[in-house]
């Protein structure tokens, strides 16, 4: 077990940090086969923390056939070879843990490959214990309230293995089957898994398909009682075996459902803001916030104070519309995707820049935006520089190119020719490594890297108010500015942020207890003075600012 030189016991540390999502498979090749590993990952933590980044959320990692990005792991106890060892896993967290960046992995529990040892043997013998591991039918028609995750791809959540000489239940794609939490020993051996890889060093987990775990007949096969029962177990296990290591759900439901996976505290330490995350992007299409505050006022009271929300614009997976109406998916759709190229399973598959048209002001802006909300920002590798995508890659493929460190032909990922890299590169002309490139960027004060270093650094300066819980809506009428206040101890922060294409100005009405003595954080694209009617403050089109307010304090007692 490495040893670990950051204090764990910090309580909600994660509410302090900005998290960084990235792929080993295509972040940085260090022995030029082509294929990002682990050392890679060592070679750049120095620009991880310079970034201003305090946790990084490794993909997986472990031993997989790559039928689904790593996500069919057919070894839960092994390093896939091709991305190094689990000696160069406790190196990294190790040399990370020196830089006070902490690691968490990727918990996949709702299935495996069907090239797994227990998925092999569970087929071959209908008397082996781990034919219990997994669910069978003769008919393939139970369970049919279930949708299919991967619409176009899988027309059914059944699929007939010859072999076994039933039909065994997947609920993504067919090479992977889903593990039955019925049975105990399933439930005791995903624990150990959880304790393998925290005992080496991780400090926690992004626990992937949380709520189809659990399968009932005449239910939809999501979020049942049964599932939070599970994750309450790994919650209270981690807590008290390696304390300081953290939970993370991603969890795709309704607003009531997500918010439950918080479980008054006694579940997830975290939960990933699915409800907020369409409508960010809505509402840059409207240029219209309300619906954004009307989301942050209906999730986060209630949100223990142990806990957070994880907010996200984009990651590996498609930008997914599960939870928008017909209305606003047919709006989503126009706005983001008029070529009509980019549409998938449930949403589209689009990096960050691309989405909005290579705007580097969009970015920073919503950027801006999660950085500044309770709870924990997560940033996808390469959306710091405005990566680009390959739309004419299969499946998700397009958002997870190698990562663009030079302009050279192999963009500073590998050593190896560009034909032999694990993906191709973006080739578009206004994203190619040539165009967008951290070292370019490096040299470039006001680029998009430089602007989002300053961001972060900002938040880590003042995560003693942007590591709180409250949050306060600032009501702009119909201004397409969205406004809330961040209230510390003896510094409150307003922050403002212009949805539209055009320039706006307003008023803020300032409280009694701040003074009228400001100190601008960030600026991007604004102005501001001090009026009779409070702040005044000017945004330049998709502008936005963080303003330092000190709290006035109570007059002493005569």
């Amino acid at each position: 077990m490495s040893a670990r030189r950051l204090d764990l016991r910090t309580p909600a540390w994660f509410r302090r940090v900005v998290f960084y999502e990235l792929s080993v498979r295509s972040f940085r090749d260090s022995n030029g086969d082509g294929v990002g590993d682990l050392p890679g990952v060592l070679d750049r933590l120095d620009y991880l923390r310079d970034l201003g980044v305090g946790a990084v959320w490794l993909l997986p990692f472990y031993r997989s056939p790559w039928r689904d990005d790593g996500y069919d792991i057919s070894d839960h106890y092994s390093v896939d070879p091709r991305l190094g060892t689990i000696d160069d896993l406790a190196t990294l967290v190790e040399a990370a843990h020196a830089r006070g960046i902490r690691i968490i992995g990727d918990f996949v529990s709702n299935h495996v490959s069907d090239q797994h040892p227990w998925f092999q043997e569970a087929r071959r013998d209908r008397g082996s214990p781990r034919r219990a591991w997994f669910l069978w039918s003769d008919t393939g028609k139970e369970f049919s309230r279930a949708r299919t995750m991967f619409p176009g791809a899988e027309t059914s959540n059944w699929t007939w293995d010859e072999l076994a000489g039933q039909y065994y239940f997947h609920r993504f794609f067919a090479s992977q089957p889903d593990l039955n939490y019925d049975t105990p020993a399933v439930r005791a051996e995903m624990l150990n898994v959880a304790r393998f890889w925290l005992a080496r060093g991780l400090d926690g987990f992004r626990c992937d398909a949380v709520p189809y775990l659990i399968k009932r007949e005449g239910t939809a096969c999501q979020s049942l009682p049964e599932v939070h029962q599970f994750f309450q177990e790994v919650r209270a296990m981690m807590h008290s075996e390696f304390p300081g290591t953290v939970l993370v759900a991603e969890a795709n439901q309704t607003v009531p459902e997500t918010v439950a996976y918080f479980d008054q505290g006694r579940e997830f330490d975290m939960v990933m803001h699915f409800p907020l995350m369409p409508n960010l992007f809505l509402a840059l299409a409207e240029k219209n916030p309300r619906r954004v505050l009307d989301v942050l006022r209906a999730t986060l009271p209630g949100v223990p104070p142990e806990c957070g929300w994880a907010y996200f614009l984009r990651n590996h997976d498609e930008l997914t519309l599960g939870q928008v109406s017909a209305d606003e998916r047919a709006l989503f759709l126009r706005f983001y995707d008029p070529a009509h190229g980019s549409e998938i399973y449930n949403g589209l598959r689009r990096r960050l820049a691309p989405l909005v048209g290579g705007d580097d002001s969009s970015v920073l802006l919503l950027t801006a935006l999660i950085l500044a909300l309770p709870g924990s920002p997560f940033l996808y590798y390469g959306d710091e520089i405005g990566m680009g995508d390959r739309l004419d890659l299969p499946d998700r493929d397009p958002g997870r190119t190698p990562m663009q460190w030079t302009a050279d032909p192999s963009a500073g990922f590998s050593s190896a020719p560009a034909d032999r890299l694990t993906r191709p590169l973006v080739t578009d002309p206004a994203y190619a490594p040539s165009v967008r490139n951290v070292a370019d960027e490096e040299r470039v004060p006001f680029s998009l890297l430089g602007h989002m270093r300053n961001l972060l650094r900002v938040r880590g300066a003042h995560a003693a108010i942007f590591g709180r819980e409250r949050f306060v809506g600032v009501d702009l009428g119909e201004s397409p500015v969205l406004g809330f206040w961040r209230p510390g101890a003896e510094y409150e922060v307003l922050c403002l942020y212009n949805f539209s294409e055009e320039p706006v100005a307003g008023d803020v009405p300032l409280a009694p207890s701040v003074w009228a003595a400001p100190v601008e954080l960030v600026r991007g694209g604004s102005s501001s003075t001090l009026g009779d009617a409070g702040y005044h403050f000017r945004l330049s089109r998709r502008g936005f600012s963080w303003t330092l307010f000190p709290v006035r304090s109570p007059p002493a007692a005569a």
